[in-house]
């Protein structure tokens, strides 16, 4: 049965950069992989690619030929999709027939992950006609943990998505390596990655002027994100190999292929994964990433105050 990765995350997230990342890691871990373009704004692209939806359909053509703007130019894209999805089977049976672990970059476009259906029936037309056992990868920028009205509108978009694609989903803070050069996080790393009792998130808008205007609205919706208790955060940086590994585990057991996958084929075993990589293995590595990306930048902050 093949497995696969379902990448959205609005623009600017590191999408093309993680498949790119992920496709070099799976290599090194000798499991074929093959990256489906489906984002037909994306005409650069840095990862040796299977399939390109270009070759059906492109932004810059239907912009032209029906005179619309890349939002609605995007959603007609994804319509189009729907609608010759014989073409994608077509591209894709070779590497469904090899077992090839599939990654689809998704365009960047929050509507189409959120509102839009196109996506989702793509998406479940892979998952229950064709038989691949697809989980989302959500990526969020890191960088929004450092206000806190933009990392309550990212639990907000990542929540919608979660509800509205009804696929298994895997959460991900992306860019930990340059969260360092957007300022001091109020909490600790865990705060943002585990979404839990977020009460103190209000409190500590509340010398803000955002905070002030709207306490009552953040309240209730920080109360309508812990009461779906859905959410938590992986953190990333591509270029770290214990930080891929970490995501592929979540994944990996989010689409079932740890228990199910080929056995030479997995980077580690049962027992590992259930021992090691589940358990440890996030804590380990949030304590790192405290350490390096967010513990260094106060010691640095206080550093430079500190007169001499």
């Amino acid at each position: 049965m093949p497995f696969g990765q379902w990448i959205v995350g609005p623009p600017g997230s590191g999408k093309t950069t993680y498949c790119n990342g992920l496709q070099q890691y799976l290599g090194l871990l000798g499991r074929k992989c093959a990256i489906v373009n489906l984002d037909p704004a994306n005409d650069v692209l840095p990862y040796e690619c299977a399939v390109n939806i270009s070759d059906l359909i492109t932004l810059e053509e239907v912009q032209t030929h029906h005179k619309l703007g890349p939002n609605g130019g995007l959603i007609f894209c994804m319509e189009y999709l729907q609608e010759n999805l014989d073409w994608l089977k077509e591209q894709i049976d070779p590497l469904l027939k090899d077992g090839i672990y599939l990654i689809f970059d998704c365009p960047g476009q929050v509507e189409l992950f959120t509102l839009h259906d196109s996506m989702k029936v793509i998406a479940e037309t892979l998952m229950n006609k064709w038989h691949v056992r697809l989980a989302v990868v959500h990526l969020v920028d890191a960088h929004l943990c450092t206000d806190a009205s933009k990392y309550m509108s990212a639990l907000l978009l990542s929540l919608t998505s979660m509800l509205h694609l009804e696929m298994p989903h895997v959460n991900v803070l992306s860019k930990m390596d340059m969260i360092q050069s957007y300022g001091q996080l109020a909490f600790n790393l865990d705060f943002y990655t585990e979404v839990q009792d977020l009460s103190y998130l209000v409190k500590s808008m509340e010398g803000t002027l955002f905070g002030r205007r709207f306490q009552k609205l953040t309240k209730g919706l920080c109360e309508v994100v812990e009461d779906f208790g859905l959410l938590s955060f992986t953190p990333l940086m591509v270029e770290d190999k214990a930080s891929m590994k970490q995501v592929l585990a979540v994944v990996d057991k989010a689409t079932g292929y740890v228990w199910g996958g080929e056995k030479e084929q997995q980077p580690y075993s049962q027992f590992q994964y259930t021992f090691e990589t589940a358990t440890g293995g996030q804590a380990d590595l949030l304590s790192e990433h405290q350490e390096r990306f967010v513990s260094k930048l106060k010691a640095d902050v206080v550093s430079k105050e500190s007169p001499e």
